[in-house]
């Protein structure tokens, strides 16, 4: 056993849970510790138990509203929490994200920090030697490592790092993003060899090869924006390479959108988290919305943008069954919407009802527009009684009723709030990474026009005639939604800053986040990143 203690780069900020009337409050933080002996690090005494804690680390990290999903999600675009009277102020904690005017003391940046360098360091101490974990046990421990300190290089653009061996007093190096990009892809590297190979099924919850092929894309795809430059042709080639080596383990486009979502096998989910998906569920959808086993309804908190709800093709005053909207958008059954009009949402699912429902739930599924109904037809009706008629538009972040903004719902309730089934890689990304790498210089047989209008056909979408960037970035906002992408992808075309519904155009350094405030007094070998 360890028992010296050995300190960590880490910095703990306060757990802390945001629910829609939560006031916040800044905690003193510490620093963390590990055991270690008075010879120094001896290794992990159990190294399949400490990659399961690993698992669960991610797993709980996933299964929330905040820290990594808000920073992806809610300066986008694609998400913002609008004020409703007092419920989702929290002293100004998710407007702030949206308009782009956070600080090095916003709680979800320390939050990210922290989880993904902790992630770092311990999956270093399985790999390290003094562990003797087998090659299976380093590989896996190599991806997830990789993974992590990929999120830490994405969002922060410097990662600390902490050899397993290193004393308390000594302050950890700092990679930068070149070192850092370097670091993470030759850990992918290293691991695809030793990675178990599986196809699509129920062992794509753990480390596999298709999820190493899916990130080295993810990775070549973003390099220019990393180490600089513009996007070079032989990085292209890359991103084209590892998708097919996806496709040669079994993996493709399915129909069936929404199924997708379901916790049952399909093609296309390389790598998922065994986490409840409830904070997917209920963020968005208002009080009086509830399903079996949640009568209690929703938080009412995560909307879209109108402009948002727009890329979708459909009329833009309705989104029930039978108006020609594409699949992607969803609808929101009416009194009298017949299954054969909803059938073509649930290909083969049997959990639409001959009322047009979802299984025994009055909630529609996608983008919830319009008035709501409950499983007798009734209108749902809001807080003070009113018809629940959810708009496009809302007047502004702050001073909502209940009804404003469209919602947003790609896993159902009708699943269940804990189907232990959260996507985290999907095959539909990496064939749009494939398209935009051709559009981008690489070479393929295939036209990146082919591969857009094939899953927009699949998706009941109209094919499109040209492909552009713009058209590239919409039709990933399209298909992604909701899946922790839409910030990276506004970076990579270069929209990030531009304004949008209630943004001004923001400041270039916004690209990164600032370094937090504690992490920086913890080590001052960290540098505070432009503009902050």
């Amino acid at each position: 056993m360890k028992n010296k203690f050995i300190k960590s780069v880490l910095i703990l900020g306060a757990i802390f849970s945001i629910t829609a009337c939560t006031d916040l409050e800044l905690e003193e933080t510490d620093s963390v510790f590990r055991e270690g002996s008075d010879d120094g690090f001896s290794g992990v005494s159990d190294v399949p138990s400490a990659l399961a804690n690993n698992y669960n680390a991610l797993r709980d990290q996933m299964n929330t509203q905040e820290n990594l999903y808000a920073l992806q999600e809610v300066t986008s675009d694609e998400m913002v929490v609008p004020t409703r009277g007092t419920d989702w102020g929290d002293n100004g904690l998710w407007r702030t994200l949206h308009q782009h005017t956070w600080d090095p003391n916003h709680q979800f940046l320390l939050n990210t920090w922290n989880n993904n360098n902790r992630n770092v360091f311990n999956l270093s101490e399985i790999i390290a030697p003094e562990s003797n974990a087998n090659p299976e046990q380093i590989a896996e421990a190599k991806f997830l490592r990789a993974f992590s300190m990929y999120w830490v290089m994405d969002l922060f653009g410097q990662v600390p790092f902490r050899e397993v061996d290193q004393g308390a007093d000594e302050n950890p190096r700092v990679m930068t993003r070149d070192e850092a990009f370097d670091f993470v892809m030759t850990d992918i590297t290293d691991a695809l060899s030793d990675l178990r190979e599986v196809g699509p099924g129920a062992e794509a919850n753990f480390a596999n090869k298709a999820a190493a092929h899916y990130l080295m894309a993810k990775l070549y795809l973003n390099k220019h924006i990393y180490v600089g430059g513009e996007p070079a042709v032989e990085d292209m080639n890359q991103v084209i390479t590892h998708v097919e080596a996806i496709e040669e383990l079994g993996f493709g486009l399915q129909s069936g959108f929404f199924e997708i979502f379901e916790p049952s096998v399909d093609t296309e989910t390389i790598w998922f988290t065994t986490t409840g998906v409830g904070s997917r569920i209920w963020n968005g959808l208002h009080y009086n919305q509830g399903a079996p086993g949640q009568d209690a309804g929703g938080w009412n908190g995560f909307s879209t943008l109108a402009e948002f709800y727009d890329l979708f093709e459909g009329p833009a005053d309705t989104n029930h069954p039978d108006v020609g909207q594409e699949e992607r958008r969803g609808f929101v059954p009416l009194e009298g919407t017949t299954v054969a009009a909803a059938e073509g949402f649930f290909e083969g699912n049997n959990d639409v009802d001959d009322d047009g429902f979802i299984d025994g739930s009055d909630i529609g599924i996608g983008f919830l527009y319009g008035q709501q109904h409950e499983l007798d037809g009734s209108e749902t009706v809001d807080r003070g009684g009113n018809p629940l008629f959810y708009t496009a538009e809302l007047p502004a972040l702050v001073g909502n009723p209940d009804n404003t903004g469209v919602r947003v719902l790609k896993y159902h309730p009708s699943n269940g709030s804990y189907a232990e089934h959260m996507i985290l890689f999907r095959f539909a990304d990496a064939h749009l990474m494939k398209a935009e790498a051709i559009h981008r210089g690489g070479t393929s047989e295939e036209s990146a026009l082919e591969l857009i209008n094939e899953l927009r056909v699949l998706r009941d979408a109209t094919p499109i005639s040209a492909v552009t960037d713009q058209e590239i970035l919409d039709e990933r906002g399209r298909e992604l939604y909701n899946e922790m992408w839409r910030r990276q992808d506004l970076i990579r075309f270069g929209q990030f800053t531009q304004e949008w519904g209630f943004k001004p155009a923001s400041e270039e350094y916004r690209v990164l986040f600032p370094i937090p405030t504690t992490a920086l007094t913890s080590n001052p070998n960290l540098e505070q990143n432009e503009g902050y």
